[in-house]
């Protein structure tokens, strides 16, 4: 009988059967998710002889939930997701400059998922831009709820931007608006609970995976109290809570401007292993890490809450709707976000099975149109894929 997750003593209890909500997502979400979904279904048969396997329970958001219900997040979903504590989904589409805000950032507010996880390494045969791409194996964590994501800004020429002006020049004697007549303001805030619980996360997963150099990545030579605070809260942190673990050698707690960062990941990306950002840092880290391995086509993620165990595993790009419908799509960003979650429910050896599919499959250059091209070989549809994969299994 299938029973939900259960957060008891601050760990997960995860039964034989568990309920777990799947979103499929906008666009070539109904490519991927069936693939992805009978990946896992066979790996974890295969591993555990039928003694475990997943309940699977939809969810909608989307196009999907818009046709069916008129909104895009429902409660339901809200609920389900609060209730089983863990979902996956594929990719939801957001409109550029209208329309509804990023449901991706909304499942992350209203679920307060503070910790963005993605973990970036490379499997040997996928085509990169870098000569050594197997150097590139780093995880990061962007912290999710703070930073311009919060969403807190004012259209240039509305009445609201224009209280804000006054306010700042009237009462905080702001002089630096350089155009007030026609400038949007945006808010930033940083906290200190925001950076720690981040920073505390980033931490306990590199000792808990026996990685000692945590890096704290930030703007704080110019952004001295938002992201100067983040760096300087996060080495307060590790040294009143981590001061052991500092002192025998199994952490070390060192700090990057961004853009320099950004450059460091080309030229030594070996110097990195666990790196800790703020939200709009990360965005860019993220997909520029990814690429350096291949592309968002195979680049996991994680949206996670440590404290409450909720979390969304997810595909990292977009709805893709040029090819939608098409059994075209790479699902590796979705299956890898899979086997995180996989490890996440203490099932690793299950999404290890996975992994190593994975690389035999590319490793046979069996792999989708998005590699094919740049190795010189015919591509597998996404099923066809799948079905290598299982095959392997």
């Amino acid at each position: 009988m299938s029973e939900k997750i259960s957060l008891k003593n601050g760990r997960l209890q995860v039964p034989d059967v568990p309920i777990i909500s799947y979103i499929e997502g906008d666009g070539v979400g109904q490519d991927i998710w069936p693939a992805v979904r009978r990946i896992v279904d066979v790996a974890v048969t295969k591993t555990y002889a039928g003694k475990r396997q997943i309940d699977w329970e939809e969810v909608l958001a989307g196009e999907k939930a818009l046709e069916k219900t008129g909104q895009a997040l429902p409660g339901q979903t809200l609920s389900a997701i609060k209730e089983g504590l863990i979902a996956i989904k594929g990719p939801l589409g957001t409109p550029v400059g209208q329309g509804r805000r990023s449901l991706n950032v909304a499942l992350r507010q209203e679920l307060d998922l503070f910790a963005c996880v993605r973990p970036v390494r490379y499997f040997k045969g996928v085509p990169s831009p870098l000569k050594e791409p197997e150097k590139t194996n780093i995880t990061i964590f962007r912290e999710n709820t703070e930073d311009i994501y919060a969403g807190i800004e004012w259209e240039a020429g509305s009445p609201q931007v224009k209280k804000v002006i006054d306010f700042l020049q009237e009462e905080m004697a702001v002089q630096k608006i350089r155009f007030p007549e026609t400038s949007a303001i945006g808010i930033k805030p940083i906290s200190i609970q925001g950076s720690e619980r981040l920073i505390r996360s980033a931490i306990d997963y590199a000792l808990k995976k026996g990685l000692k150099r945590v890096t704290l990545v930030h703007k704080g030579n110019i952004q001295k109290f938002t992201e100067g605070g983040f760096c300087k809260w996060g080495y307060q942190l590790a040294q009143r809570e981590y001061a052991d673990a500092l002192a025998d050698g199994r952490l070390v707690i060192n700090d990057i401007i961004a853009d320099n960062f950004l450059q460091q990941i080309l030229l030594h990306p070996e110097n990195f292993q666990v790196v800790a950002l703020t939200n709009l840092n990360g965005d860019y880290a993220s997909d520029a890490l990814a690429a350096q391995v291949g592309g968002i086509g195979i680049s996991p993620g994680a949206n996670i809450n440590y404290q409450t165990g909720h979390a969304i595993f997810e595909a990292t790009h977009g709805t893709a709707p040029d090819i939608a419908g098409q059994d075209k799509a790479n699902p590796c960003s979705l299956l890898l976000s899979a086997v995180m979650m996989l490890d996440y429910l203490g099932w690793q050896e299950a999404g290890q099975r996975i992994s190593s599919a994975i690389e035999a499959c590319i490793g046979n250059k069996q792999v989708t149109a998005d590699f094919a091209s740049a190795m010189g070989v015919a591509p597998l549809s996404t099923s066809d894929f799948a079905q290598c994969l299982i095959d392997k299994l």
